[in-house]
């Protein structure tokens, strides 16, 4: 079908353009930080013990690698949907729905996760109650407007830095702390180094968020690949000195058994502060995590890859504000039910997923010089190696349901 010079007068209304560079950076800094260090460290100290910080730094080649991707094809595809649009357009149909319903499946239960982190640092008696009711607040705050959560998110950022650095602070001056603590690199051999860097790759999935807004963003052939790199540049460096410290101040083992590791590593009256601060970076990242889910849902909605009724756009405050309730009503019920450890393994295969399929796309553009496709072949590779090595049960329930996911697929279009 030729496209024509104008927009027809059934074309689907399109999202307004006001989110700049720094916003851009914002979103995808609010994204990150709090999932890794104040969710992630844990599981992957379990693992890994100080190989932790071996594992970070692999997840963070992988990332740079698929950042990089994104970003190329985010400059070319500046739509809402991130790599479910760039395997539809790239690579067909049923790999972008793949993509699609991976990242809506695994963001989800990234969505749950920051919930129940949240409420865990916020009061743990009743860490499921706090945890229902902010996610009811955030998807409030996202029907209001995606400026309104750039906002939001801005001051978010800020008093997580403040609280790392009280936990640094309190890491530091402890009382026997020590490097001695940071010898123990392979207590499960190089495959637990391996299961902690597709776990620790949890922490560093949110710059998709600046891909999946890529509708809302200005100039986002300039602004995108600018946005990416320079927010997870910054992560990077804040997650070595937070784990680092952290390793030294009680090691391993203590992170390994707390709910709340950054909290344990601080210690005495600081604490406190790193609990608040726990509280505040798991609402930054479940803000930005719900509104880069309803958005994705919104471009398989328009695609009908979902149920149409969710390509829905609210007319004041230009939003997919029913793909928000919906996305908020089942993160609601996962509340409930859901382990915040048990679920990251799962979140961080799907998203590996995902993110093969980026990588793989970035492939395909004709414009790819030398320099960009060893990056996606990196990317590629590393996330498929980073998906097989985590731990068995999160891989079979990852493939477990994307599988259902593609035989859904298959009996819609076997019914027309």
């Amino acid at each position: 079908m030729t496209a024509s010079s104008g927009p027809a007068p059934d074309d689907p209304p399109s999202l307004e353009r006001r989110l700049g560079l720094g916003d851009a950076v914002v979103i995808g800094l609010g994204s990150m930080l709090g999932a890794g260090v104040f969710a992630a460290f844990g599981p992957a100290a379990a693992v890994a013990g100080s190989g932790l910080l071996i594992a970070l730094a692999l997840a963070a080649v992988v990332a740079y690698a698929n950042a990089t991707s994104s970003a190329r094809l985010a400059a070319v595809y500046p739509e809402s949907g991130g790599t479910y649009v760039y395997g539809r357009r790239r690579l067909g149909d049923p790999w972008g729905f793949l993509a699609g319903w991976g990242f809506v499946v695994g963001k989800t239960a990234s969505c749950a996760a920051m919930a129940l982190t949240l409420g865990a640092y916020a009061w743990p008696e009743h860490a499921r109650t706090v945890a229902a009711a902010a996610v009811v607040v955030l998807v409030v705050v996202n029907l209001l407007g995606v400026s309104k959560t750039a906002g939001v998110t801005r001051v978010l950022v800020v008093l997580v830095f403040l609280a790392l650095a009280a936990v640094v602070a309190g890491a530091v001056t402890t009382p026997d702390a020590g490097a001695d603590r940071l010898v123990d690199w392979f207590p499960q051999g190089p495959l637990g180094v391996l299961q902690a860097a597709g776990l620790l790759f949890f922490a560093f999935a949110g710059y998709a968020r600046i891909a999946t807004l890529g509708e809302e963003v200005r100039d986002p052939a300039r602004t995108i690949p600018r946005a990416i790199p320079l927010a997870l540049g910054i992560v990077v460096v804040v997650y070595a000195v937070v784990g680092a410290t952290a390793l030294a101040a009680v090691g391993p083992a203590a992170l390994a058994a707390s709910p709340t590791p950054l909290a344990t590593a601080a210690g005495g009256p600081l604490a406190v502060v790193v609990r608040v601060g726990g509280a505040v970076a798991a609402a930054g990242v479940l803000l930005s995590l719900l509104a880069g889910v309803a958005r994705t849902t919104l471009a398989m909605a328009r695609d009908r890859e979902l149920p149409h009724v969710l390509a829905a756009i609210h007319p004041r405050s230009r939003v997919p504000h029913r793909a928000e309730i919906v996305v908020g009503v089942v993160v609601l019920v996962l509340v409930t039910t859901t382990d915040v450890r048990a679920v990251i393994g799962f979140s961080s295969f799907a998203v590996l997923v995902y993110y093969a399929i980026a990588n793989a796309s970035a492939l395909t553009l004709r414009e790819a010089g030398r320099r960009s496709t060893a990056i996606a072949v990196t990317g590629l590779v590393g996330c498929v190696v980073l998906a097989a090595t985590l731990p068995p049960v999160s891989l079979l329930a990852g493939l477990g349901v994307l599988l259902v996911g593609l035989l859904g697929r298959a009996v819609r279009l076997r019914r027309g």
